[in-house]
């Protein structure tokens, strides 16, 4: 099987990351356990909660967004954004993006509102595309909406390093009104460590693509680094914390028991969170350990929403919706794990989830991912379900 690339801790405080190569290649990671201490529970029928097929026939649906006038926006990974206007089940064609690039797990991914969308109408997305020297890269770009239809204002990030797998793509601003912008690290593990580069991170500018000036590295967009593969962000209304999803080594060699390891986590400002170096809890005061970290099998979790106090996250290979009870004045610690829709690892009712979000109805709304070649096909895929919760 092929060899894993890892960075060992000494190497890492004692050479420049450009001169890793041969350390990655023999070092090994330090596994720690799942940091929850409580059992999952799955239920493919959840008492109190019912599911409707909301739209079907989407193409890779990646991201999922409505605007204040209740008509929803679904961003799917082929370059096409289409609108389902308010109170139909209709798909509009609202906008294609010119040289958006769909290979493998690249293309058009994330999509959010400006906080005061109302006022200035500003809609941001993350694509890959090719560059003069046919090099993929991704960008986040900001679109102006024209009521039915949107069209391209400018590019706010650009140069982003991007790979056919391994690459983020989730975008989202948080309270404080920054863009949050997640990256993977391109089949390239050593390049998490590497504060020079903006793969494998978690970045945050300002909505006009400038750096804060409180950022935790000078002059860098870097807030956070040590990720392998972002894939979600949700903020708790209560507190602000923040948190983030990401892939860990699932299709990875088992050598040195890394495999697997996907996790969710509370998010530090300038924290980092191991990759390649650390992986599930090992407690090591210099490293962010995650608050759920799985490895038995595959979860790969993605988009994220806190809903009636709990966290609820998406999962792909998981096929479910896992919602999260956490204890705020334990520091969040993890009271219970749930897969909804689930009765087994990895098999689902509905498949492969990828986006999680609350409708304008107060209900969540969660796009499958099945169109993708990564699971098999119900009828009439993909599908946005409307999710109620009568509790």
């Amino acid at each position: 099987m092929k060899k894993v690339l890892f960075i060992s801790i000494a190497f890492l405080f004692q050479s420049s990351l450009s001169n890793a190569q041969e350390e990655i290649r023999q070092a090994q990671p330090i596994v720690g356990e799942v940091p929850q201490k409580v059992a999952e529970e799955y239920l493919p029928v959840v008492e109190g909660v019912t599911v409707e097929v909301w739209v079907d026939s989407l193409t890779i649906p990646w991201s999922l967004r409505f605007l204040p006038n209740g008509d929803a926006l679904v961003a799917q990974r082929t370059g096409t954004i289409v609108r389902i206007p308010n109170d139909t089940k209709n798909q509009v064609p609202y906008f294609e993006v010119p040289d958006a690039v769909h290979e493998v797990d690249a293309g058009l991914m994330g999509m959010d509102l400006h906080p005061d969308f109302e006022s200035n109408q500003l809609i941001y997305i993350m694509h890959a595309y090719r560059n003069q020297d046919n090099e993929l890269l991704s960008r986040v770009l900001r679109l102006k909406h024209k009521g039915q239809t949107a069209e391209i204002d400018r590019v706010i990030l650009d140069n982003i390093p991007a790979y056919a797998i391994h690459l983020g793509g989730r975008i989202a601003f948080g309270p404080d009104k920054m863009l949050y912008i997640g990256t993977g690290d391109m089949s390239q593990p050593y390049i998490a460590q590497d504060l020079n580069s903006m793969a494998s991170k978690i970045l945050r500018i300002t909505p006009e693509g400038d750096i804060p000036s409180d950022n935790p590295f000078p002059n860098s967009p870097v807030y956070s680094y040590g990720h392998r593969v972002v894939q979600g962000f949700a903020w708790d209304p209560e507190t602000g914390a923040l948190f983030n999803s990401e892939h860990g080594p699932s299709g990875a060699a088992v050598e040195g028991n890394v495999r697997y390891r996907d996790e969710v986590n509370l998010v530090k400002k300038g924290g980092n969170h191991g990759w390649p170096i650390v992986v599930g809890a090992p407690q090591i005061a210099d490293y962010q350990d995650p608050l759920v970290s799985w490895n038995l099998a595959a979860v790969p979790p993605a988009g994220m929403t806190f809903y009636k106090g709990d966290l609820y996250v998406a999962s792909l290979g998981g096929q479910a919706l896992i919602r999260l009870v956490l204890d705020r004045e334990k520091d969040y610690e993890v009271k219970k794990v749930q897969r909804w829709f689930s009765y087994a690892p990895s098999r689902g009712i509905y498949g492969r989830m990828r986006d999680v979000t609350i409708g304008p109805d107060g209900h969540l709304y969660v796009t499958t991912s099945n169109t993708d070649g990564r699971a098999e096909l119900r009828i009439h895929d993909d599908k946005i379900l409307k999710i109620k919760v009568d509790w």
